[in-house]
């Protein structure tokens, strides 16, 4: 049964499995979730917001299998380009983007939506992992490495701050670790997070001085998430309160072992439970049980990750998977953290879990790139090449 299913499904088969249990409690928790405004808006049918999320889920499964079967290194000569047409679709979604929650956060192409900032991601950390592998001989030129990176860093979290300002500080948040990992002295990158922090609170005190400024784009929503976040000002975002609030009952309504599949209550209070907050529903429902289930599985995902790492022989395959590895795990964190209310709302999905078409389709495609490195690394067989790796290291240790 493994050699038949190794023949169709390669690379670490532990991602896959990992991929189809998200998939299968995604199944279940969109279904929870979306009952009811299925049963309101589509005329009964309580199925259809799952069968267009099945339908998603099987077309991002596709992605992966597609990707996986490619030499990734075809992804290097495909990065400036993809950078570029990334580059020509924000400020596209900036000027003529389809207006969602008071942000252009999506554009429209012959009647298709997607968010070009999830296009964006991929792609920087894609060309972050080229420069870094291509330059680790010369590595301490700032002209090498640091700068190029920078140059093209800036430039895409300045497009996708107005509209999305979590993406943007998360994205560079990646870069950085990224740079951090790949050798980029670590007083540079002081240098550049001191001031981009200095700049964020010299917006913060000029939209706190001069009030027109909290017009501007989405400022005041910003001050006002974060004002309730922490429970002061007069700015609070009541929006948040009511929604911080319904995650936080529908955590102490799951207790333990939750109140089973389908008898969430606060998806019907909820905004947006199939999405940003399905992390509440599924501890509602699976408890607080089965929320630490998703948590290791994102920990199990991270650990596979280490190990096609560990085995990749290529310093941009390396980069590549570290940093596409990153973005999921950190994405997953602040979501599952937003529910609890560790973190204020930001609108950053639990991926492989919530419904969304473009969320599916760009987390399918980095899962689908981690799986193609995993491919290409010494000997194939990731089980073996962790055996071997742990092995070298009780070896180094004696």
């Amino acid at each position: 049964m493994k050699e038949k299913f190794q023949k169709y499904f390669k690379g670490d088969t532990t991602i896959w499995i990992i991929v189809f249990l998200l998939s299968i409690v995604s199944m279940l928790t969109v279904y929870s979730a979306t009952g009811t405004l299925a049963y309101k808006k589509m005329g009964g049918n309580t199925l259809f917001y799952l069968m267009r999320h099945g339908g998603f889920l099987l077309f991002g499964i596709g992605i992966i299998w597609v990707i996986h079967r490619i030499d990734f290194r075809i992804f290097k000569k495909l990065t400036k380009l993809l950078l570029y047409l990334s580059v020509g679709l924000l400020v596209f979604t900036l000027l003529s983007g389809v207006s969602l929650n008071s942000a252009s956060r999506w554009v429209s192409i012959m009647g298709v939506q997607f968010q070009t900032s999830d296009l964006a991601k991929v792609t920087l950390v894609m060309y972050v992992a080229m420069v870094l592998g291509d330059n680790q001989e010369r590595i301490d030129d700032p002209n090498a490495a640091f700068w190029p990176i920078v140059k093209w860093v800036g430039l895409i979290c300045l497009l996708i701050f107005p509209a999305n300002f979590s993406t943007a500080a998360m994205l560079f948040f990646i870069c950085c670790i990224l740079m951090f990992i790949g050798g980029i002295k670590i007083k540079l990158l002081a240098k550049l997070i001191g001031c981009i922090v200095a700049g964020l609170a010299v917006l913060l005190l000029l939209a706190y001085a001069v009030p027109q400024i909290r017009s501007i784009g989405r400022v005041e929503t910003w001050m006002g998430r974060v004002e309730s976040f922490v429970g002061i000002g007069e700015h609070s975002d009541a929006e948040h309160d009511f929604q911080a609030d319904h995650s936080k009952m529908a955590i102490v309504h799951g207790g333990i072992m939750g109140q089973g599949p389908g008898n969430s209550t606060q998806r019907n209070f909820l905004p947006h439970p199939y999405s940003d907050f399905i992390y509440a529903i599924i501890v509602e429902e699976f408890g607080i049980v089965g929320g630490m289930g998703i948590i290791l599985l994102y920990l199990w995902l991270f650990s596979r990750i280490r190990v096609v790492v560990k085995g990749c022989r290529s310093a941009f395959g390396t980069f590549l998977c570290i940093g596409l590895g990153i973005s999921l795990i950190i994405q997953a964190f602040i979501n599952m953290g937003v529910a609890v209310n560790i973190f204020p709302v930001t609108g950053q999905t639990l991926p492989l879990v919530s419904m969304g078409g473009t969320s599916v389709v760009f987390t399918s495609i980095a899962i689908g790139v981690i799986l193609n490195v995993s491919r290409h690394t010494d000997g194939g067989d990731l089980a073996t090449q962790e055996a071997t790796i742990d092995n070298s290291s009780k070896t180094t240790d004696n």
